[in-house]
């Protein structure tokens, strides 16, 4: 080791405590963790100025994926992208995981350990939206869009593995790193699949991101529910509507029935339990008797017993109304997503890079179009952006978990360790799932948040490469506490087909309408650009 090196390692070791930003938002203490060798705080100095440096490209990958806004299983154009940009910087890709043409790996480096990067890629239906604009005005009129903000996650794993790679090329650090997306995520419909067909069998730590409105990560057991998500479809007999509807058995009938059956027990079941269903097909035209129709249910409970337990009851409802309509039923899992469990060792580690980096500096720009959307949204306040980091998550009581949402990064979660770090590229307070989410999700407000969480993730990824000891405990923790008495039990089996035929109708609709609109970053600096987009945009006029 030479003498200029050694002292490079020192004074980062000195500097790394106040990494861009984290001396304007300090946070509560970090949990107790060995502090970083000289040389590792160099190394995660050199990643936060690698992400800084990588700033611009972070800016295109999440307009571009932005301007794609393709749904669960048809993420074409966003898949190709994301590959594209991989494979440029000397990532080998492996294209079609699981059946689903959307679906890859990206791989580099070689040997232990193995550390994998994910994050989901799909969008919202009818979420189509102006960034930047604080109020509903769609670039394309029922077109779906990122009405969550899923267009910001892999740019951030990208821009961050860029930024280690470097340092693991220089310093010939072992280890491999694996990016994955998840597919068809609001579908809950890839990461099953993914686990059944042994896509993580070599990873050691799996780092996942989630947009968010704060810098966070959690340990334990999560907040919300598991699902399993199952369409129902009923068979009868066609006849004429009013010449001799007696001769007719009615699929849509036994469909109306479930669902009216299905509404009244629900008044039965635990408080925990969510469940909701759409229709996907109710026959053809009026003067025909349905032959065919369909129901797709989402049955959410807080643990796989009680799933299992609403699974069981869909499936006798629609015994009964088949019954009752003298129609047959056959079913299908579209999804299914497990509860969360997320590791301690790895969140602890994550939490303490978080308080290194801290939030970004918000500018007033950043505030007015928050508080803006925020009161458009008839919140009840109105207090903009993050402005302090937030404690490191804890355990959710089983007792007091009242359900919510659901994220099939369960289902990974109970296969290795694995976290999920929330970074700021979203408003908080909104609804979820809505225009709304979009607004924030291609303007400096995503672009800051992906950086921030990028340097984060860069650091992390360091602390298990160089820290053999943190993996060994990340696993003690998954062997010996999390699993210790629950055990994984898929809701998929060997045989389950993933549903690759969700959204086509929907994009075959829309997709050349949005096409106009894609990213185009060799002549526009931003998309806000592109579109002619006033930063912020906000009602001047009364709503």
């Amino acid at each position: 080791m030479t003498p200029t090196r050694y002292t490079t390692w020192m004074l980062a070791a000195v500097l790394l405590a106040t990494v861009p930003a984290a001396a304007q938002t300090p946070g509560p203490a970090a949990p107790a963790a060995p502090p970083d060798s000289p040389r590792l705080a160099a190394q995660k100095q050199e990643a936060v100025k690698g992400v800084d440096e990588l700033a611009k490209l972070a800016q295109e990958m999440v307009d571009s994926v932005f301007s794609f806004g393709e749904l669960g299983m048809q993420e074409v154009e966003t898949s190709k992208y994301l590959t594209g940009q991989l494979e440029k910087f000397g990532f080998t890709v492996t294209r079609g995981q699981s059946g689903m043409p959307t679906a890859w790996v990206a791989t580099w480096g070689s040997g232990k350990p193995v550390i994998a990067l994910g994050s989901d890629i799909d969008g919202i239906p009818q979420a189509s939206q102006k960034p930047g604009v604080a109020y509903h005005d769609p670039i394309v009129e029922g077109a779906p869009g990122h009405g969550e903000g899923h267009n910001t996650g892999m740019p951030l794993n990208i821009v961050a593995a860029i930024a280690v790679k470097k340092i693991m090329e220089r310093d010939k650090l072992p280890g491999t790193l694996m990016i994955w997306p998840g597919v068809a995520e609001e579908l809950v419909a890839s990461k099953a699949w993914f686990v059944r067909d042994g896509m993580f069998k070599d990873v050691d730590v799996n780092l996942f991101t989630h947009v968010g409105g704060n810098l966070g990560v959690s340990w334990g057991q999560a907040g919300g529910t598991g699902l399993v998500s199952v369409e129902y479809t009923f068979e009868g007999e066609t006849a004429h509507s009013a010449g001799a509807p007696w001769r007719g058995r009615s699929a849509l009938d036994a469909v109306e029935l479930m669902s009216a059956a299905w509404n009244y027990r629900r008044e039965h079941l635990r408080l925990q339990q969510r469940s909701h269903s759409v229709i996907t097909n109710g026959g053809d035209q009026p003067n025909v008797v349905p032959r065919n129709a369909s129901i797709w249910f989402y049955f959410r409970e807080i643990d796989q017993p009680h799933i299992k337990e609403l699974w069981d009851i869909g499936n006798q409802i629609a015994e009964g109304a088949a019954l009752m309509t003298n129609t047959k039923w056959t079913s299908r899992i579209l999804g299914t997503a497990y509860p969360r469990h997320f590791n301690k060792t790895v969140a602890e580690t994550m939490y303490a890079n978080i308080q290194k980096v801290g939030l970004p500096e918000w500018s007033e720009a950043d505030q007015t179009l928050a508080k803006a959307l925020q009161k458009e949204l008839g919140n009840a306040t109105q207090p903009g952006l993050a402005s302090k980091l937030g404690e490191l998550g804890q355990p959710t009581d089983p007792t007091r978990n009242m359900g919510g949402g659901s994220d099939d990064i369960g289902d990974i979660s109970w296969n290795m360790p694995t976290v999920t770090l929330s970074y700021p590229a979203n408003i908080p307070g909104l609804p979820g799932h809505n225009w709304s989410s979009a607004i924030a999700s291609a303007t400096p407000i995503a672009h800051k948040g992906v950086v921030a969480g990028a340097k984060v993730q860069a650091m992390t990824i360091l602390d298990l490469l160089t820290k053999p000891e943190l993996v060994k405990q990340a696993w003690d923790y998954f062997n010996n506490v999390q699993t210790k008495d629950v055990k994984y039990i898929p809701f998929i089996t060997k045989d389950t087909p993933a549903p690759t035929h969700l959204n086509t109708a929907i994009l075959a609709k829309y997709r050349e309408q949005m096409r106009k609109y894609y990213y185009d970053p060799t002549k526009y600096s931003t998309y806000l650009e592109q579109l002619g987009i006033t930063y912020p945009t906000v009602r001047t006029t009364p709503k």
